[in-house]
């Protein structure tokens, strides 16, 4: 339990915290890097931690608590690469996989009857993966702050003090405090409203008025408490989530609810489903009339972002004398407030002011920094299109390892295969192609028909046309390999699976 301390801070004592990481957006403005089937907070894009992994080391060190393994909700199409994630940070945690996206409000439900299932009822911090914190201290400061009054029944969010008219945040309007005693905290306020993205003359009025606050879309509640507001607000949502709960099955790591259910949710966030109709109701509350938990807002000044275009990221990284920001192989003369990255190429600028120029293998991003909210618009264009690059990268990443697409043709295609140690791939068929296999580092154990053989450095095989295989990595080192596939048709999804250790 908590405690008020002299100073009126709220003082978290042995309190039980779980992480919970909403892993569910696509980050479509910041494409080329960022993919439908790699999204942003899968990327290094700040420091050598993926934003995800950013997200759970920040949690780290939140004074006077105890911290459960991480909670990760996400689309089960992450599901290998979330978890390598979480293992390379030594914190590997709850996975609980959406088979479809339903938006935050069925996810945090999902996640608080995880939390719940044996029984315990922990303070959630729920947090979005793709945001950047810059200063982790302050916000642990104030997570602690929030959690003493999250353990008294509150719904506590954090609003980031605004710097700017922003218009493509959501606002909350801060109302007056209640007893500091009360509280133990003289910074929480009840929530007056939220609102949507405003246009530009209202978000200035906003900024002029200093009591609106910029939605973080972080929160800390009891596990309890979200699935009371929940049945009382959205109780079709709720059944649903329950249904598939009860339905589904553990996976190894990962945590299976059942698909038909969890498809028939309605779809709705945080803000819509609850924090709206807390915020409408708050006297009754008050009063004790109310069925519904009380909301409040605290401010958080820690350096936030939610990198949701490339003119946000180029804020948060550090630039040179001239404003510049670059990684990657990158040359600059004469530039000025640019950000340049490149993923492998030389990337040179000569003379600009104010672009985003972004290399990857397979696409080039070239944009005014005042127009990258408009970098959807392509992906959209390319969707339409039926083009690959709006969804994948050219380097996939796969449970067992990866795989680069290097060259393709008619009728031929090439690809880097990189297999971890102990790493293997399904027994399959392919109808329409053949493939040559030539190993350049580390051993291969190559299953062909009814025959099991070894392939070392500087020999090959090859796999005919509708004949079964299977590739695996028994060595103690990656497995590297050059596959050249032949034939009529080369898609992805002309594979015939037998078994599968992944589950695929």
């Amino acid at each position: 339990m908590t405690t008020p301390n002299c100073a009126g801070a709220t003082h978290v004592a042995d309190l039980l915290i779980q992480p919970v990481v909403l892993s569910g957006g696509s980050g479509t403005r910041l494409w080329p890097l960022s993919r439908e089937k790699y999204p942003k907070q899968l990327l290094p894009l700040i420091g050598d931690d993926s934003l995800l992994q950013a997200t759970v080391r920040r949690t780290e060190g939140i004074a006077g608590a105890t911290l459960s393994a991480p909670m990760v909700v996400c689309n089960e199409e992450y599901r290998f690469v979330i978890a390598e994630q979480l293992r390379l940070l030594g914190k590997p945690g709850t996975i609980v996989l959406e088979p479809v996206g339903r938006n935050t409000a069925p996810a945090l439900t999902l996640a608080a009857l995880a939390a719940t299932r044996d029984g315990a009822d922990p303070v959630l911090l729920v947090m979005p993966a793709d945001h950047v914190i810059t200063d982790t201290a302050a916000f642990r400061a104030v997570v602690a702050q929030g959690a003493g009054l999250a353990d008294r029944g509150f719904v506590v969010t954090f609003g980031i003090t605004p710097e700017t008219p922003e218009t493509g945040y959501g606002y909350i309007q801060a109302g007056a405090a209640l007893d500091t005693k009360q509280l133990g905290s003289a910074n929480a306020k009840l929530i007056t409203r939220f609102v949507e993205k405003p246009d530009l003359e209202t978000a200035k009025s906003y900024l002029e008025q200093g009591s609106y606050l910029w939605n973080s879309g972080i929160f800390v509640l009891r596990a309890s408490v979200w699935l009371s507001a929940i049945g009382a607000c959205r109780a079709d949502i709720l059944a649903a989530c329950n249904t598939a709960w009860e339905g589904g099955k553990r996976d190894g790591e990962f945590m299976r609810v059942d698909a038909d259910a969890f498809s028939a949710c309605p779809s709705d966030s945080i803000d819509y489903a609850v924090m709206e109709r807390i915020t409408a109701q708050s006297r009754e509350a008050a009063q004790g009339s109310s069925p519904l938990p009380r909301g409040l807002v605290i401010p958080l000044q820690a350096g936030w972002s939610d990198v949701g275009a490339w003119d946000a990221l180029w804020q948060v990284l550090p630039k040179d004398d001239a404003g510049n920001v670059t990684q990657g192989d990158v040359m600059l003369h004469d530039c000025r407030d640019t950000l340049a990255l490149s993923d492998g190429r030389l990337v040179a600028c000569v003379g600009v002011t104010n672009l985003v120029v972004v290399e990857t293998a397979d696409a080039i991003l070239v944009a005014h920094k005042d127009r990258t909210q408009d970098v959807k618009k392509i992906v959209d264009s390319l969707k339409q299109r039926g083009r690959p690059e709006g969804k994948i990268h050219r380097k996939v990443f796969r449970p067992w390892g990866w795989y680069d697409g290097v060259d393709a043709g008619a009728r031929f295609q090439v690809k880097r295969i990189v297999v971890k140690p102990g790493g293997t791939l399904s027994l399959q068929m392919h109808h329409h192609r053949a493939e040559h296999w030539i190993v350049v580092s580390g051993t291969a154990r190559v299953t062909r028909g009814e025959e099991t053989f070894l392939v070392s450095e500087n020999e090959s095989t090859f796999i005919p046309l509708g004949t079964t295989h299977r590739l695996e990595n028994p060595g103690r080192v990656a497995l590297e390999m050059i596959e050249v596939q032949s034939g009529s048709y080369l898609g992805e999804d002309d594979i015939v699976r037998f078994e599968d250790v992944y589950g695929r």
